[in-house]
């Protein structure tokens, strides 16, 4: 099943399966969704909703998606990333114990299908600089941006 969510930073569908949210994806347009929604798919809305408030800092979601061993560590790994904070990919790429894979973690990272959720954003180049997004950099900003702002209200 899918919903769709209007969010700061365009339309978003999430989907799931068996239970677990799959996928979230930034998409040009919403799309009709049934009106009654499983209940991990309205729970993903909610928090969805309140992370954009500013009022979420960490999701708390069945998630699944499939991946090679290597992709997994590297998803698992943005979990630990702060909310507020960036890490470098050469970073992640220590972290995960292979200090010479910065480019297959940004390979990694672009394979990520739940976005936001799975905060791939959070990882910017070594100096600081965006580095790439699959929904561009516009949004990549405009997500960090956000979490910086609200953090510093805390």
């Amino acid at each position: 099943m899918k919903a769709f969510l209007q969010s700061p930073v365009g339309a978003i569908e999430i989907e799931e399966t068996n239970g677990f949210i799959s996928a979230l994806r930034i998409v040009s347009e919403m799309k009709q969704t049934d009106t009654i929604l499983v209940p991990v798919l309205a729970e993903a809305i909610k928090q969805l909703k309140e992370y954009f408030a500013g009022e979420r800092e960490i999701f708390d979601l069945p998630l699944a998606q499939e991946g090679t061993a290597f992709q997994q560590k590297a998803w698992d790994y943005l979990n630990t990333i702060p909310y507020g904070e960036t890490v470098s990919y050469k970073q992640e790429a220590i972290s995960i114990g292979s200090p010479k894979g910065c480019r297959a973690v940004g390979s990694a990272n672009g394979k990520n299908n739940i976005a936001i959720i799975v905060p791939c954003h959070r990882v910017v180049n070594e100096g600081g600089k965006l580095g790439g997004y699959a929904y561009g950099l516009e949004v990549k900003r405009k997500l960090l941006e956000l979490e910086s702002r609200q953090k510093n209200l805390f």
